[in-house]
């Protein structure tokens, strides 16, 4: 079972913390178990996508360390990481005339060598992901002529093709309207595998994440179950806005409401 931890992590851009306080990272602690899918909240500027990218091998800490598994992340090469941990992410890449398809597949690359092509089990992997995302039958379309929300569907699904043991999602509903919003933030906690997510909408937060950690001004300032860390308090202190938090009628789990100022 795999376990994502983050102990003490520092980072600030080219190292010079000094020079942007407001994207540095400090004495960053973050645990995912195996099967919790983890929310990352916190406002604009706290540092969730620089977080993120430490957790995925691209920004190298300046202190501290991130393991998988006990293996120290900085350590492996980006195959070994690329073979455990799949990415998606708010930025769409460029696909250069790629069909879906062949999009999806590319998830796929980590698990061939050097010379290997697709094979039948590949391309049955390519079919159920496409099928699991809502796109059956999009495969001949071009990539680049989808909607945001087809385009960020399809990103999860050559996540999944990866068959990691770790998820990370940053702002995974941004270009998806509610349907697919909700059928995508519950497909991935049907997965069952460990998953950090930055999710910008509280709501969506409270109602699929285990457990959630607050990010402001580069620190941890909370973490804990949805009920524990969502409270009136917290959001007025770290957010700057009143709100208004009760039980959802139809589930267990915290409803916020906004108030707008008068």
């Amino acid at each position: 079972m795999t376990t994502l931890n983050i102990h003490n992590l520092h980072w600030s851009p080219k190292g010079h913390g000094h020079c942007h306080h407001q994207f540095q990272l400090r004495g960053v602690d973050l645990q995912v178990r195996p099967g919790e899918f983890v929310g990352l909240i916190g406002p604009n500027g706290s540092g969730k996508t620089s977080l993120l990218r430490c957790a995925y091998r691209f920004n190298a800490p300046e202190r501290g360390h991130i393991t998988l598994d006990d293996h120290n992340l900085w350590q492996q090469s980006p195959r070994w990481c690329a073979q455990r941990i799949a990415v998606v992410l708010q930025e769409f890449p460029d696909a250069f005339g790629l069909s879906v398809a062949e999009v999806v597949a590319m998830g796929r690359i980590p698990h061939q060598g050097l010379f290997d092509g697709d094979s039948s089990q590949d391309r049955q992997r390519v079919q159920q992901a496409l099928l699991d995302v809502g796109l059956h039958g999009f495969d001949d379309h071009a990539f680049a002529t989808l909607s945001g929300g087809e385009k960020q569907r399809v990103i999860l699904a050559r996540a999944l093709v990866q068959q990691p043991r770790v998820l990370i999602l940053d702002e995974p509903t941004n270009h998806l309207d509610p349907r697919y919003q909700l059928a995508l933030l519950h497909q991935v906690r049907q997965l069952r595998i460990a998953t950090l997510a930055s999710i910008h909408d509280l709501n969506l937060a409270a109602a699929f994440c285990d457990r959630l950690y607050v990010l402001d001004h580069g620190r941890i300032v909370a973490s804990g179950t949805p009920h524990q860390v969502l409270t009136a308090e917290l959001l007025r202190e770290v957010f700057g806005v009143q709100a208004l938090i009760d039980r959802h009628p139809l589930a267990d789990h915290p409803r916020i409401t906004w108030i707008a100022p008068q």
